[in-house]
């Protein structure tokens, strides 16, 4: 059992930065392929960003709406995965989700239903 933990997320000005955290319990964190999700107010639950495990080649991903401007980086020692997000506007507002999964496929690395574990979310807001 995984258990993940989001953190830094709040309220920011379009064109700013936040840098989002998910902490993640347990072993053998550097296997699990960790993915970013956002869901915004009446929306379905968008893929951001993933970054695959040691099997992976540790590849990352991105959704086209954040591709040079969001960031995804995992840090294997502290079990713990980033996604630094820049030049935020206010379409990125949302609650953002980390998951993990150790069996996931490359090709279902942006399917939110590939994953098995969840965090519990952070909100994001991007207002002036």
């Amino acid at each position: 059992q995984v258990q993940l933990v989001e953190s830094g997320g709040g309220l920011v000005q379009p064109g700013g930065s936040l840098k989002l955290s998910c902490v993640a319990s347990g072993e053998s964190f550097r296997n699990y392929a960790m993915g970013w999700f956002r869901q915004g107010p009446g929306q379905e639950r968008e893929f951001v960003a993933a970054i695959g495990g040691a099997r992976h080649g540790y590849r990352s991903y991105y959704g086209n709406s954040v591709k040079g401007r969001f960031g995804i980086s995992r840090d294997n020692a502290k079990n713990t995965a980033n996604l630094q997000m820049n030049s935020l506007e206010p379409e990125d507002t949302a609650v953002y989700y980390c998951a993990a999964d150790r069996q996931i496929i490359l090709s279902d690395i942006t399917r939110a239903n590939a994953y098995d574990y969840w965090g519990q979310g952070t909100q994001v807001t991007v207002s002036s």
